[in-house]
């Protein structure tokens, strides 16, 4: 998947068209010879105080996210004394305001209102025009489109015939269903690039396993598995993982090489990662087999109303496939896979007997998170740069994977490609790393976001950033030990 919004973000920000000198590029920096770190970071906060603004806006955004949830729980609590006041179905601006607040695909873009607001004071409107004017959205774009390509029912039904002769051949429980779902559909990753194995893995994890109602902390660690697995299950080629489509053609690096370094480890902590949990949660995914039996009897009684009532024609679903590959070929060229999806939309209406009514809220939340993540992070250089090149490899490598749960994945391993001094050891650490810490937060790996939208109902007081890093971090370690040692 070629998706260069976050590199063309940073690049256009480094450097920016005449009248438009904020952010400043890295290489005017000067005078910093030895210095240490914090006395790089200082030095480069007094050349531009706007950096620390910047920066410090980003970690508020960062801080609401943490704090999503809790607004989210708010205005559930005040919704219900509203209505218990005013009757069922009573309108409150606060409690939308609550609930907007508590809407994490939201944060990022609700924080760049304050940055733009700051860069205007500063340094006049034409620059900031000028900086967000050259922000490129292509993958944000991307996502919305994928996203809503890979959750209609034509291709969802697909996936799961594929992923059912797995399942079937542990019996077709939900454990069989999870095991598979969470090993197959993150590799297939490599393939159709991470955001579609997002969606596609987590409607099938709802479907087959979330629905039956299991206990929150199976809950949690299926997100958590879900999202290491997707980050490091694209690493088989060199083009589906953005944060290695980033650096593949700098370090030149290519599908043969990403299957010899990455990929065969990257499946091996996969199917690793999959067997600790399924020990440690053996009797939460026990406890389904006989849910999935009422559920399997309400549903051929005609009691499932969200179920489709028939599997889509072979040709309908062949172009649904089709539209999909299309796309994924043309994730760097928005007019291309806009038009595509322009074509798809009008192709749904033409077949809508065969479809499920197309919702675009969760693909658009979802690209308005990672637009204002893209914002963000194109400020964000003029202190990771330094921060990484002054790390050893093996601290490199687990310094990658701690920023990435601050940052996104892809702008760790861009910026990383931008230190001179990074041997190939180097270049190693920073990529595995990446990819390692992928699963740590939402905002860590461009995916995440699809998946949490597409599970939201299963966390109805929204997912809780700590639980979900406590889920995330055995596998991650799981992962980081592969890169490290096999």
């Amino acid at each position: 998947m070629n998706l260069p919004a976050v590199p063309a973000a940073l690049a256009a920000a480094a450097a920016p068209p005449a009248g438009a000198p904020f952010p400043p590029p890295l290489d005017s920096y000067v005078g910093e010879e030895g210095l240490s770190l914090w006395g790089v970071l200082l030095h480069r906060v007094q050349a531009e105080p706007l950096n620390a603004v910047a920066t410090a806006l980003f970690l508020l955004a960062i801080l609401h996210t943490f704090l999503a949830p809790r607004f989210l729980a708010a205005s559930h609590r005040l919704r219900e004394r509203v209505e218990a006041d005013r009757g069922p179905g009573a309108h409150s601006g606060k409690v939308e305001v609550l609930h907007f607040l508590g809407e994490v695909e939201a944060v990022f873009g609700i924080w760049v209102l304050p940055l733009m607001i700051a860069i205007t004071v500063a340094k006049g409107s034409k620059t900031a025009e000028a900086f967000l004017g050259h922000v490129n959205f292509t993958e944000p774009l991307f996502v919305v489109v994928v996203m809503a390509l890979a959750s209609t029912r034509p291709v969802l039904s697909f996936a799961e015939a594929v992923m059912g002769r797995v399942a079937r051949l542990g019996g077709g429980t939900p454990f069989a269903w999870w095991l598979s779902t969470l090993t197959l559909g993150p590799l297939l990753g490599s393939l159709i690039t991470e955001p579609a194995a997002m969606i596609i893995c987590a409607l099938l994890l709802g479907r087959r396993v979330l629905d039956l109602d299991p206990t929150r902390r199976l809950r949690y660690a299926t997100l958590g598995l879900l999202f290491v697995n997707v980050s490091v299950g694209g690493t088989l080629t060199h083009f589906a993982a953005p944060p290695v489509l980033m650096v593949a053609a700098r370090f030149g690096w290519d599908t043969p090489h990403m299957l010899a370094n990455f990929g065969w480890k990257a499946a091996v902590a996969i199917a690793v990662s999959n067997l600790l949990y399924a020990v440690i949660f053996r009797k939460d995914l026990a406890a389904l087999a006989a849910r999935a039996e009422a559920d399997a009897a309400a549903r051929d009684a005609g009691a499932r109303p969200d179920e489709p009532a028939s599997r889509s024609p072979a040709w309908i679903v062949v172009v649904h496939l089709v539209l999909l590959a299309l796309v994924v070929k043309a994730a760097h060229t928005p007019p291309l896979f806009v038009g595509l999806f322009l074509f798809f939309m009008a192709f749904h209406t033409a077949t809508a007997p065969h479809q499920q009514p197309l919702d675009l809220r969760a693909p658009i939340l979802v690209g308005f998170f990672l637009a204002g993540l893209v914002v963000h992070g194109a400020l964000q250089q003029w202190w990771i740069a330094p921060v990484l090149g002054r790390l050893d490899p093996l601290s490199l490598m687990f310094g990658a994977a701690g920023l990435t749960a601050f940052n996104d994945n892809a702008a760790i391993t861009y910026l990383a490609s931008l230190v001179p001094t990074f041997d190939a050891t180097a270049r190693y650490a920073v990529v595995a790393g990446a990819v390692a810490g992928g699963g740590l937060t939402v905002i860590a790996n461009a995916p995440n976001p699809a998946g949490q939208a597409a599970l939201a109902r299963y966390f109805p007081d929204g997912v809780k950033p700590a639980s979900l890093a406590a889920a995330a971090l055995a596998p991650t370690a799981v992962v980081l030990a592969c890169f490290l040692w096999l």
